[in-house]
């Protein structure tokens, strides 16, 4: 399939521009890859973690909530040999630490109180059953990001990056993605609105933005 939609995506770009088509072009075939190794509610609250940070300042965050979460130390997990993936906390107990714990404990390993507050507002509403993950499948992403930023703190992009990276869908343009945005741009023209180049693409958008995401050597998480 992402053969085909390589070979499609060169024949359209050579409707737009010579920039596009050559980017494309020298790109192998990209895969889109949902990653579904946690909960919903878990991967939520680590893109919003990770939000505007590199990918190993996102992790570093992370890494330290997990600490607190799991109340093991960094010396004691080193001294057991296992990793945190390896101690996953469960998905309740995670959320119900989230919803409780003071913002100036989630304030003390990195996060903004804006991130502190956005993931005790995600905790709480799975709490209250408000993201259960299979009726937000068998959403469609316009509905399900509006289920999502309802929720204080979840915003478009964040929405975008879940539909994507989490439920899968083909048919995404995260017009609020800065790289992806960008690179569009560069490769088209500045005057040319991105939302309507990228409808060209569709239904496969979310290809679209694996390959200028590709183009900056960086995913936008």
């Amino acid at each position: 399939m992402s053969k085909a939609i390589h070979t499609q995506f060169v024949e359209i770009a050579r409707e737009v521009s010579v920039e596009l088509t050559e980017a494309i072009a020298s790109t192998e075939p990209l895969e889109l890859n949902p990653s579904r190794d946690v909960p919903f509610s878990v991967r939520l609250c680590r893109a919003v973690a990770g939000q505007q940070l590199s990918v190993r300042a996102a992790s570093t965050i992370w890494g330290r909530v997990m600490d607190k979460a799991s109340g093991q130390t960094a010396s004691e997990q080193a001294a057991s040999g296992q990793s945190l993936s390896e101690q996953a906390v469960s998905e309740h107990a995670l959320m119900d630490y989230f919803a409780t714990v003071a913002p100036e404990t989630l304030r003390s390993c990195g996060l903004s109180a804006a991130k502190a507050k956005a993931m005790g507002a995600i905790a709480s509403a799975t709490i209250a059953g408000q993201l259960d993950e299979q009726a937000l499948r068998e959403l469609d992403h316009a509905e399900r990001a509006r289920c999502l930023t309802q929720i204080w703190g979840v915003g478009q992009w964040t929405a975008d990056m879940m539909g994507i990276f989490y439920f899968g869908d083909p048919d995404i343009w995260p017009e609020g993605d800065t790289t992806a945005r960008k690179n569009l741009e560069r490769l088209t023209s500045r005057r040319r609105k991105t939302l309507r180049t990228a409808a060209r693409f569709a239904p496969h958008r979310s290809y679209l933005a694996l390959y200028m995401w590709r183009q900056a050597d960086a995913g936008p998480i």
